[in-house]
């Protein structure tokens, strides 16, 4: 497989292709149970496939087999016998010429990623892993996105040397002094869900090297397999399964829910081992021969062909069933389509439950890949086609919020901008209301959101946009009560909320805005920021407190924006709102509730609409429940901060 990879209409008419090689089988990869393994792959075009066993990850093979041709290019040998924990990979032969590769649909693999590991799963079950369930899922879902080496990398995390940055941080509890690290931080935090950056086995560190490297993951090298770099054992291929698995088990026993980060729209290198065993089956290409590459990474997965998607759905499903996933985030969803995406939404909502899996991605590619006639590309311009349980992360309300993403000096509503006022009414609906190119179909798909681990962190970015010369040590008064407004306001969005891990302690990353491959130091939880933005995390954390009373804001309903009256625009900077609070299920604490952004320079006074207000969030404190004091001009909101009334019965 050496030069360019190439894409051969005449092998591949892909509709005709499809039709007659399409297997909807669920046994690829090995099954290693009882007293048998069964080894299968998915290979049309070889002409001879052997299998090679292997006692370790370096050793010499110690037995080699054929395979057998079966239907629909399915190629099998069977075992009678257990290998659970025995290594091994292919020799596939195509058209006169022999490669070497592991298996696309292994569950286990050795150091490295190279050799594929035979693996009976439930060997690797930590104890009574089969009772393991997620809490109950809540009316509203808080998202926390996270690295898993960030988490606990900080010698100042609580969390023992031997276990940071790994897996087995999450295990640990009882960090919880008067400012409480890690898991306590979580669980006193009140999100609802964690969403972990990549953790499949990625390519771009490795795993026998030191503990110093740093990856964001988003290479897949085995799209199954754990990360083994986060396990304490990089020699036995099932620490890392058994590890993970730890660790998932760990958030659901402290309430908390488990997103994964998953990325099939591209594979870490080319020469993948999708392409050595179909060549250029799985990956899209211009007409030229050259690969497509709406990724920036190199190459686009050929998402819309048949078995690409199976690959894809039973991927999904794997991780869902074997690993109790509780939700999934999709890299570069844009390169995937909505027919693919509304398959898995609805093969999980089979599976679990309708909703209980959550199920969100970026609707956008790096640049342009090509599809098959008559697909749709899960893009934002797309959303309507989306089934309403897909969410979307909606860079509209983040940079009306902050400013442009990729313009570090450009600013949104809250660092200095202007303009924004009727933005702002489209944000609070989801967008809902129009007034943006794309037409959600209930505000239930909006992902709101001001920061993420791609570009400047939330206070890099208004530091950098409101200080000539910034300084990421130093405690700007002026750039924390942007970075409370800012919260505030998605905050009183209709939509689904996610925040990035340290946003509510001020984190900085001293400036770089892509710190995918930079030093653990550089990208780690510095945890004593808890302390020093103490007043910081308790906003975020009475903010988090008191979304999940307010029915009005969180309805995931398409009759949502409905709720959404009186908006009124008073001065550049300065709104506000009325929100029906009603409860079906119950009377509620507030019958409405009435929302003030103050944007401006200066203190500003606001006409409330008659009866009993008691003030619940303001610039300084969140879930306050203090009287609103009236003056004849009105209640008095102070310059660059929110506030947040609710009407008493």
């Amino acid at each position: 497989m050496k030069g360019k990879t190439t894409f051969s209409d005449a092998v591949f008419s892909v509709r005709d292709f499809d039709e007659k090689f399409r297997y909807d089988g669920k046994d690829l990869g090995v099954t290693c149970e009882g007293e048998k393994t069964v080894f299968k792959v998915w290979s049309p075009l070889a002409q001879r496939i052997r299998l090679r066993l292997y006692r370790d990850h370096l050793s010499e093979a110690w037995l080699e087999k054929e395979l057998q041709p079966q239907e629909k290019g399915v190629w099998g040998i069977v075992f009678q016998e257990n290998l659970h924990g025995m290594y091994y990979d292919y020799l596939v032969e195509i058209q006169g010429e022999e490669v070497r590769t592991a298996d696309p649909y292994a569950v286990g693999c050795g150091c490295n990623g190279n050799r594929s590991m035979a693996v009976d799963l439930r060997r690797t079950d930590p104890p009574e892993f089969e009772k393991d369930t997620a809490p109950e899922l809540q009316e509203e879902q808080i998202i926390y996105e996270l690295h898993i080496k960030d988490f606990s990398y900080d010698a100042r995390s609580g969390v023992p040397e031997e276990y940071r940055g790994k897996y087995k941080a999450f295990t640990i509890n009882g960090t919880n002094g008067e400012y409480p690290t890690c898991m306590e931080y979580l669980k006193k935090l009140g999100v609802t869900h964690v969403h972990l950056l990549p953790f499949f086995d990625y390519g771009s560190v490795d795993e026998a090297g030191d503990g110093g490297q740093y990856n964001w993951g988003y290479d897949p090298l085995n799209f199954n397999v754990p990360e083994g770099s986060y396990a304490t054992d990089v020699m036995d291929g099932t620490v890392r399964i058994r590890e993970c698995k730890e660790m998932i088990r760990a958030f659901h026993e402290n309430g908390i829910r488990v997103v994964m980060d998953v990325v099939y729209n591209h594979t870490y290198r080319n020469d993948s081992w999708l392409q050595r065993m179909v060549p250029g089956y799985y990956y899209r290409h211009h007409e030229d021969g050259t690969l497509s590459n709406g990724s920036a990474c190199g190459n686009d997965i050929a998402a819309g062909r048949a078995m690409v998607d199976n690959f894809i759905a039973d991927s999904v499903m794997y991780w869902a069933k074997e690993y109790h996933l509780d939700g999934f985030r999709f890299d570069l969803m844009g390169l995937l389509t909505v027919e693919l995406m509304n398959r898995i939404r609805r093969e999980l909502d089979e599976a679990f439950g309708e909703g209980e899996k959550l199920l969100y991605g970026e609707p956008w590619g790096a640049d342009y890949s090509p599809m098959e006639c008559g697909l749709k590309a899960a893009l934002k311009e797309n959303t309507c086609y989306l089934d309403e349980g897909i969410g979307i992360f909606c860079d509209d309300t983040r940079d009306l919020i902050k400013g442009h993403v990729f313009y570090e000096e450009e600013p949104g509503i809250v660092n200095g901008g202007s303009g924004f006022e009727a933005s702002l009414f489209h944000a609070v609906t989801g967008w809902r209301d129009g007034g943006a190119d794309f037409n959600p179909v209930s505000c239930a798909q909006i992902i709101n959101y001001v920061s993420a681990h791609d570009n400047f962190t939330l206070w890099d970015k208004l530091v950098l946009s409101m200080h000539a010369r910034p300084d990421f040590s130093e405690r700007y008064e002026d750039v924390l009560a942007a970075n409370k407004l800012a919260a505030f306001i998605y905050f009183t969005c209709q939509g689904r909320l996610f925040l990035q891990a340290g946003e509510e302690f001020a984190r900085t990353k001293l400036g770089e805005s892509n710190s995918y491959c930079s030093s653990p130091e550089i990208n780690m939880l510095q945890w004593d920021r808890t302390i020093e933005y103490a007043e910081l995390v308790n906003y975020y954390r009475g903010l988090i407190r008191l979304r999940k009373k307010l029915p009005g804001l969180c309805d995931k309903s398409s009759q949502a924006v409905k709720r959404i009256r009186s908006r009124r625009i008073h001065k550049e900077g300065v709104v506000s709102f009325l929100v029906d609070n009603k409860s079906q299920g119950s009377c509620g604490s507030w019958d409405n509730l009435f929302v003030i952004y103050n944007a401006a320079d200066e203190d500003w006074d606001i006409m409330i609409p008659e009866g009993s207000w008691e003030i619940l969030a303001d610039g300084r404190e969140t879930d306050c429940r203090k009287a609103a004091e009236k003056t004849k001009k009105g209640i008095r909101v102070e310059a660059h901060s929110g506030m947040l009334l609710g009407l008493c019965h």
